[in-house]
């Protein structure tokens, strides 16, 4: 019989896993796994526990918001061996697993993350550390970690919302040089995003072209400093919809790797996380590093 590692965050996003555990539970025994149980216990532990232990299991199901499965990630990405991974999202927003077509319902994401359909998926490495969907810095990057759990619980994503629109008269810009496959961008930058996903911070369509996630490639987006309310208003459209702006402010590309060298101390998060504030930063696209049980 196959083992089965189920990593679970009962604290992450409303609590709804907590009175569908047992039945989470049933839906992966009864897929046919020897099912070993973890509640994680704060902090890293998910990364320390999936990296002791994954060698002796064929899959590890994590439950809990984007941070429990990155630190699963995390914790994988380390070891040459890696077991396969299901996910069943009970977080405040779970971005990346809108790329998976889980269904609606703890025990039908529980039967897939059982049962589903393994894919790769391309992890990206940020200097010594790692993520699955997106680093980014600048404005607004912070609003995920700094934004408390009782509003993400009561509010759900208009929690993101409500934080960030208290942000507007503090936009910074950084002196930046990005190198990237396709050439050097240089100014200054108030914002960039790079990603591997259909959705960051809960809205969808982002960037307006297909995303794969496992073609060796980044969808990077850089927003430059807007200089009067209208190019404000002007970016904010450009991102929402993901089409050129008129000032030219935002610039969109693929890419396998960047490097972000800074003339100060960059803060940056990790799949909506702290990732550290290093003034230089290489990233890199580890193609089809993982593997990630899909629905349909």
């Amino acid at each position: 019989m196959k083992k089965l590692l189920f990593l679970y965050n009962t604290h992450a996003g409303k609590g709804l896993l907590k009175s569908r555990l047992a039945a989470v539970q049933d839906a992966l025994a009864a897929a046919g796994w020897d099912v070993t149980i973890h509640p994680t216990q704060g902090a890293g532990d998910a990364t320390a526990v999936a990296a002791a232990r994954a060698g002796e299991f064929d899959r590890i199901v994590c439950s809990g918001g984007d941070g429990t499965l990155h630190e699963v990630v995390a914790g994988l990405m380390g070891l040459e061996n890696r077991p396969e991974v299901g996910y069943i999202p009970a977080g405040t927003t779970n971005d990346f697993a809108k790329n998976l077509s889980l269904p609606r319902g703890m025990e039908a994401m529980a039967r897939v993350a059982a049962a589903g359909v393994p894919r790769p998926v391309d992890i990206g490495s940020f200097n010594d550390r790692y993520f699955i969907y997106v680093a980014a810095f600048g404005a607004f990057t912070d609003v995920a970690y700094s934004t408390p759990q009782p509003v993400k619980n009561i509010f759900g994503h208009l929690a993101y919302v409500l934080e960030g629109a208290t942000r507007l008269g503090s936009i910074q810009a950084y002196p930046l040089t990005v190198e990237h496959d396709g050439g050097v961008e240089e100014g200054g930058f108030c914002y960039g995003m790079v990603s591997n996903t259909v959705s960051v911070g809960g809205f969808k369509g982002m960037p307006a072209e297909p995303v794969r996630l496992d073609d060796g490639l980044f969808e990077v987006v850089l927003v430059r400093q807007p200089q009067n309310p209208l190019q404000l208003q002007a970016v904010i459209k450009a991102l929402l919809t993901m089409s050129p702006d008129e000032g030219g402010l935002v610039s969109s590309f693929r890419t396998s790797r960047l490097r972000v060298a800074c003339g100060q101390e960059l803060p940056w998060t990790l799949d909506g996380e702290f990732g550290g504030a290093p003034a230089v930063a290489e990233i890199v696209n580890r193609q089809k590093a993982v593997t990630i049980v899909y629905g349909k």
